[in-house]
């Protein structure tokens, strides 16, 4: 009787994972109970690339019936007189119309083009969702998402074909607040702010990039969660030196870790002498961190 059981049960089709088309191990009847327990809910989740991505995040009605229902409610609300997005995150944010902010798309957008449907993980990601649709303090002001990349949404999801990414992680970088946050001994505040705004946008080119491949994971995390690079460039621009690139290369310390080297170039305005200076990023887990502070960086 119980050999019939098991036959039956190991016949029964594999089930697929919505997130990340991983399939259930079909050795799951063979594993032990502590083994059970460890791998309960992974489906494959832990095989899917990381990524480390800025972008702003807006919300989409995956249907027709979703999309009526907001309209009602805003007819309903004093929010009618709001422009577009003042109204939206009004609305959503209001307790009693969580379930509808529950049942939207969320879309993490650069320069307006889709790149990726975040999928939250925690019931806090929702109100870090509704407030990144607020309307922005400032144009600069972007949203970081850290994650996994699964596959392509269907199209019937909310219409768009492109990745799924699970967020593990997800915050607002304001602006005007992370400039503030930095400070430089050699240049004056009022000039660190102009320097510091031009590297800002210039990091912010090099992180136009999806954030799935180690060197732009590198890029991107730099570029908001260590203000040396700011700091230095500051410095560098006081002695005539202009930041003139910024390269990821993999470390020759990559051995049993993924360790990406990321090297500023600088280059004097008169006579064209170029300074090097690079710090090494481990990436082999999903949150990145500083192996090397910033240090000159010598050709090899």
């Amino acid at each position: 009787m119980d050999q019939s059981v098991q036959e039956s049960s190991s016949a029964q089709p594999q089930k697929k994972c919505s997130a990340c088309s991983a399939k259930s191990s079909p050795e799951g009847s063979k594993t032990s109970g502590n083994e059970k327990s460890e791998n309960k809910g992974t489906c494959g989740l832990k095989s899917l690339p990381f990524v480390y991505v800025l972008g702003q995040i807006e919300a989409r009605f995956p249907n027709r019936s979703i999309e009526k229902e907001y309209v009602q409610i805003i007819e309903r609300s004093k929010s009618a007189n709001l422009d577009h997005q003042q109204a939206f995150h009004s609305v959503l944010s209001q307790p009693e119309n969580r379930y509808l902010a529950r049942k939207l798309s969320w879309i993490l957008t650069m320069e307006g083009v889709p790149i990726y449907i975040l999928l939250p993980t925690g019931p806090e990601d929702l109100n870090i969702l509704l407030e990144a649709i607020r309307p922005p303090a400032c144009p600069l002001d972007r949203q970081v998402v850290v994650g996994r990349k699964g596959p392509v949404a269907p199209p019937e999801m909310c219409g768009l074909e492109v990745p799924m990414v699970l967020v593990d992680h997800l915050y607002s970088l304001e602006y005007n607040d992370f400039i503030k946050s930095i400070r430089s001994e050699s240049v004056t505040d009022e000039k660190f702010k102009a320097i510091a705004r031009e590297t800002f946008l210039r990091m912010m080119q090099l992180a136009d990039n999806i954030g799935s491949t180690d060197k732009h994971r590198a890029l991107n995390y730099l570029s908001v969660r260590y203000p040396a690079i700011y700091v230095k460039a500051a410095e560098e621009l006081e002695r005539n030196f202009l930041l003139t690139s910024v390269n990821a290369i993999f470390s020759r310390l990559s051995d049993n870790r993924k360790i990406v080297s990321v090297i500023q170039s600088f280059t004097n305005k008169e006579t064209g002498a170029v300074e090097k200076y690079f710090v090494r990023v481990d990436l082999t887990e999903e949150f990145p961190f500083i192996v090397t502070k910033m240090a000159p960086y010598y050709d090899r």
